[in-house]
């Protein structure tokens, strides 16, 4: 690895990987309780036995909160929606990819992965359906 590369965080990276071919999931618990970021035990819980659970195909916008003035890892990239997405026994929080205007609680995605106009680091996105 060079210093250009960036690290890569396994867990992170490899739900990415998985969200770009199509085959996002979450872990669950025996007890049923969803969550995400993957991890190794439960935050309900505490159990270790986790399973990976396919992530829905569309969510709905529970809350967003429209970025004017970025942090600099996102300064290229404002004005943008950052959004917390309901998943049914998740939450995923990302940016939507439509104009700030027409972003609302309600509203239906479809998860992805994309780049930040300014570093080309990969994050979660969420495409109107």
């Amino acid at each position: 690895m060079t210093d250009d590369e960036p690290v890569r965080d396994a867990g992170f990276d490899d739900f990415l990987d998985a969200l770009a071919d199509g085959e996002g999931y979450y872990v669950e618990c025996a007890n049923g309780h969803g969550s995400l970021p993957p991890r190794r035990v439960c935050p309900e819980c505490g159990s270790a036995d986790l399973t990976e659970t396919p992530l829905p195909d569309a969510g709905e916008v529970a809350t967003y909160t429209r970025v004017h003035v970025p942090a600099p890892s996102f300064a290229d990239d404002a004005p943008y929606v950052t959004a917390v997405v309901d998943f049914g026994p998740v939450r995923l929080t990302g940016h939507v990819l439509a104009d700030y205007e027409d972003v609302e609680v309600g509203m239906a995605v479809e998860p992805a992965v994309g780049e930040t106009a300014t570093r080309g680091e990969r994050l979660v996105v969420f495409e109107p359906r």
